[in-house]
């Protein structure tokens, strides 16, 4: 998991083969005029998630595991709390291959929070678990999927 500033975003593009190509759209692109649902960047590979997440508790959060991508995730209209536990922490959760997740019941709290600004990103490898859009306000975000 890495937490950091947008403005340290590029020091991350060797991470990873298609980092480069995910972190050049963030830099390139006006995230607050994307539209909603799924934006191509590289196919499958590599595209951004734009959602509105409606205001939300820690206790209403359920947290989440990915397989096959690493979760970019920016909140782009409003400050974001973002839960983290590791995965070994977690029982076997239920995985579904299409949408790429493994959901865990709501109500089950991650061991630690984070607060995301506007400013901020967040990445989620398939070793994290994550629950994401915590918000006292209806916000906007962009989850930049980047395969494994």
């Amino acid at each position: 998991m890495i937490l950091d500033s947008l403005k340290n975003l590029e020091a991350y593009a060797g991470m990873n083969p298609r980092f480069s190509k995910a972190i050049e759209f963030i830099l390139n692109t006006d995230l607050d005029k994307l539209p909603l649902g799924r934006n191509e960047i590289c196919g499958d590979e590599i595209f951004a998630n734009v959602m509105e997440a409606q205001p939300r508790t820690k206790e209403e959060a359920p947290i989440e595991i990915h397989r096959k991508y690493i979760d970019i995730q920016i909140p782009i209209t409003a400050d974001e709390v973002m839960g983290y536990i590791p995965k070994e922490q977690l029982p076997e959760g239920d995985y579904n291959e299409e949408s790429d997740a493994a959901l865990y019941p709501v109500g089950m709290l991650a061991t630690d929070y984070l607060n995301v600004t506007t400013s901020m990103f967040a990445v989620f490898f398939p070793q994290d678990g994550h629950a994401p859009a915590i918000t006292p306000v209806k916000l906007k975000k962009i989850i930049v999927k980047v395969a494994v």
